[in-house]
């Protein structure tokens, strides 16, 4: 069992897909239903490598209802391969049937990171259990591998997926490494990648335990990858979480047209270091700066323009009827929730109050 800070509290739910770990915090008002004179709660989705421990300090400070629900394979939840051929459903269909054995019939969804590809892919498949949603740091609709309009890059997807992975960052995911000892462990990874450069917190040590309950392997983190023509040598493979993320498999541009468009509020921090339009978590950036050689140049593997592919899309939503509101911290990297606490909690319960006022 993981850690619980005061006043959250835990809850397995078995449902027909999984048996899934669900936190819950009660907020200021009483059971976490979306039925008559009950608040539609606010549910959490978190992103890669992480879990929902990540959210339990917004959950303390939310005056209502909240819960956040791991991941398959992630987190306390059970541990099943990710079926990456359907990009992001695995997922997004266990969140469903969580709601669904919850009674939740509608909720304010937050989804970061990857948990931002999980609850758009959640409203093109079950919308009427969307309320409002709220992206933080999202993953790109057209996933990873792809042009600003979307289309891939190689037919294959080269330079995505699990063959991509930090061999010994996995490793270290593993064996469970709390240290700081080398640029590869999570925990500096964290430092590093999660949050903008010098910020520290108090529960950085519940940070790294959240990591760590990452499980790793062909079917979960970080994947398989298959060998390709085109450089660096490796595409996405059918298997696994970062596999699920390939534009080879991924693609959530059908929000542009869904029969249901709630209001979106994006939120991005401006020192972003695994989403950005030239990141180097993207491995074309990484042969532009020649951090990894032999690459064919700007033409054939242009670094990956995350954030305005974001905001194409959403621009597309936006004219053809719903609406957004981009939001950047100036000062946050991948987490404002965390390192902006206060502020984001204030936008997203406006964001919430003007969904429920609509």
């Amino acid at each position: 069992m993981t850690t619980l800070l005061d006043g959250i509290e835990h809850e397995s739910v078995q449902t027909d897909r999984l048996r899934a770990s669900v936190l819950r915090c009660a907020g200021a008002g009483a059971g976490a239903g979306a039925g008559a004179g009950v608040a539609a709660p606010i549910v959490l989705i978190h992103g890669n490598v992480s879990s929902s421990l990540f959210f339990q300090p917004l959950m303390l400070a939310l005056p209502r209802p909240s819960i956040a629900i791991d991941l398959r394979g992630f987190g306390d939840s059970e541990t099943l391969p990710v079926d990456a051929t359907r990009g992001l459903r695995d997922f997004s269909d266990d969140v469903a049937s969580v709601l669904d054995a919850l009674g939740i019939t509608a909720a304010h969804v937050v989804g970061w990171s990857m948990g931002g590809g999980v609850v758009l892919q959640l409203l093109l498949d079950r919308p009427e259990l969307v309320r409002s949603l709220t992206l933080q740091a999202p993953v790109p609709p057209q996933g990873f591998g792809t042009r600003l309009d979307g289309s891939l890059c190689t037919t294959d997807a080269a330079g995505t997926g699990g063959g991509g992975a930090n061999a010994d960052f996995v490793a270290r995911l593993a064996a469970g490494d709390t240290s700081a000892d080398e640029q590869s462990s999570p925990r500096s990874v964290y430092r590093s990648s999660y949050v903008a450069p010098g910020f520290q917190d108090e529960h950085e040590d519940l940070w790294v335990e959240s990591m760590l309950t990452t499980r790793t392997g062909v079917g979960n983190y970080p994947g398989d990858g298959v060998e390709s023509a085109s450089w660096p040598g490796f595409a996405a493979g059918d298997f696994g979480v970062l596999n699920a993320m390939s534009g080879k498999h991924l693609d959530l541009t059908g929000i542009v047209e869904a029969r249901v468009q709630p209001s979106i509020l994006w939120v991005r921090g401006a020192l972003d270091a695994i989403v950005g339009d030239e990141s180097f978590f993207d491995l074309h950036t990484l042969g532009k700066h020649g951090v990894v050689p032999g690459w064919p140049g700007e033409a054939i593997a242009p670094p990956q323009p995350m954030v305005a592919q974001t905001r194409a899309v959403l621009d597309a939503y936006a004219a053809n009827g719903g609406s957004y509101e981009e939001v950047v911290f100036e000062g946050a990297g991948h987490s404002p929730h965390l390192e902006e606490p206060e502020r984001f909690r204030e936008l997203l319960l406006q964001h919430v109050a003007a969904a429920e006022a609509a």
